[in-house]
């Protein structure tokens, strides 16, 4: 039905106003990117011990936290970011995937740290290999994450490469995933550098800075 401005009276108009007022609200907070990050293990489930007896699942969960605090008050909720877990609880892999399909999410980060036989150090990204869409812009954002930390907090670069992770599996159809391994536990440089808050801080805001130029990149 077409409706003419002459027919409308005064408190008409106002609503109409209101309307579009909200639409266009609407329509700019339809524009955040939505990334979910997934803090690795959790509960019984510790991942990798650190020669210095931390627990891979709080490391990852301290950064996720300070991800989200970042992006909070350094960048007034740029991104609108969600976790998988917030405290140390055991979540399946499958509801990790779940929830980044339900959230309809732009991006889907899962953060873990390395264990190795040997002195090995560095940073390195996983993907699936999948003939998806999504699997090219996952390289982008795995690319783009490690540049922010390997040339900001000086972890060595060890690349992107390829795995069949059930997390990514899952999760690979509706959004770009990435898991990304923040160094090694058995390294002891590595270990004792998330023993300090200023640390942690730094690599979360490496991440976030890395899925930030991923997302203004337009992938």
């Amino acid at each position: 039905m077409l409706i003419t401005l002459k027919l409308l009276n005064r408190s008409t108009l106002k609503n109409v106003s209101f309307v579009i007022l909200l639409l266009k609200m609407c329509f700019v907070f339809g524009q955040k990117k939505i990334v979910v990050i997934d803090p690795g293990h959790g509960g019984i489930d510790s991942g990798a011990i650190g020669v210095n007896g931390t627990f891979e699942k709080d490391v990852v969960l301290k950064v996720a936290h300070e991800i989200l605090n970042l992006n909070k008050y350094l960048f007034d909720n740029e991104l609108d970011i969600y976790l998988t877990r917030y405290t140390n609880t055991l979540i399946s892999l499958s509801d990790r995937s779940r929830l980044a399909k339900s959230l309809k999410a732009d991006a889907f980060v899962s953060l873990h740290c390395n264990a190795s036989q040997t002195n090995s150090r560095g940073m390195e990204v996983y993907v699936h290999n999948s003939q998806n869409p999504n699997s090219k812009t996952s390289v982008a954002l795995g690319v783009s994450i490690l540049n922010e930390s390997t040339q900001k907090l000086g972890f060595k670069k060890r690349g992107v490469k390829i795995a069949n992770f059930q997390v990514l599996r899952e999760t690979i159809p509706y959004c770009s995933s990435i898991l990304v391994e923040m160094g090694f536990m058995s390294n002891t440089d590595e270990a004792n550098y998330f023993l300090e808050t200023k640390n942690v801080e730094a690599m979360a805001l490496a991440i976030l800075m890395g899925v930030k130029d991923y997302s203004n990149a337009g992938l």
